[in-house]
């Protein structure tokens, strides 16, 4: 299940993080890569544990707990620290998978991936190439989104990003251990939420709707691992 997030961040807090990257010093991207990954990956990032990179991390973390749609549709029980990458000319992300369990020096704890987040920080114009290019049973889906938006998608995927021939591609990415596992699970969750939503708004005193919410936080209390 793909979701585009939109306006995760205001177009005030994205210029604020593109002059902490122009400020901020860049590293070699592989510093994050597992053993297969860092084969295909071609990319700068900010140090992890860099004053530049936890000032934007918590920039991102109080956004998406300010974002419903967010919530919603990945139901967090734990949020990797974001992390934040840039693509210049030829640069690239060839085909891979997440690492199923990834380790924070910032939580001290390992985290299983069931979600990855792409938060793009560069407006689609300014760059060219830099596609995300996301993989499942209907084929392959490139995203390109506006500086703000996000869009997430299975860790399961197959999935990258590509070459850059213009410009510079900047972005947020993080993973996301769902208090739901199983991705069709996690998506039926979601499509009944949303449901829920529209009949409240088309007809809020309906009846249905107690009963609908009600199936959905007995499917919850069911699935959930907390």
């Amino acid at each position: 299940m793909m979701v585009q997030i939109p306006q995760v961040l205001t177009p005030e807090q994205v210029a604020h993080c593109r002059r902490v990257f122009d400020a901020a010093d860049w590293v070699d991207g592989k510093v994050t890569a597992g053993h297969q990954s860092a084969k295909a990956k071609q990319n700068l990032q900010l140090p992890e544990e860099s004053p530049a990179a936890r000032e934007l991390s918590d920039l991102v973390l109080q956004a998406l707990e300010r974002n419903p749609l967010f919530i919603s549709a990945v139901l967090p029980q734990q949020i990797f620290p974001p992390l934040f990458n840039r693509y210049d000319s030829a640069m690239k992300f060839d085909s891979h998978v997440d690492n199923a369990i990834r380790s924070s020096n910032l939580l001290r704890q390992r985290l299983r991936t069931d979600v990855s987040a792409t938060l793009f920080l560069s407006e689609p114009d300014s760059y060219d190439g830099g596609e995300l290019v996301v993989e499942d049973t209907y084929g392959s889906h490139a995203v390109k989104l506006a500086a703000g938006d996000m869009i997430v998608y299975p860790s399961s995927s197959l999935h990258h990003v590509m070459p850059v021939t213009r410009g510079s591609r900047l972005a947020s990415f993080f993973w996301v251990q769902s208090m739901i596992r199983d991705t069709g699970q996690r998506a039926l969750l979601f499509d009944l939420d949303m449901s829920i939503g529209q009949l409240t708004r088309d007809h809020p005193d309906h009846p249905s709707i107690i009963m609908l919410t009600g199936c959905y936080h007995n499917l919850l209390r069911q699935w959930a691992e907390v």
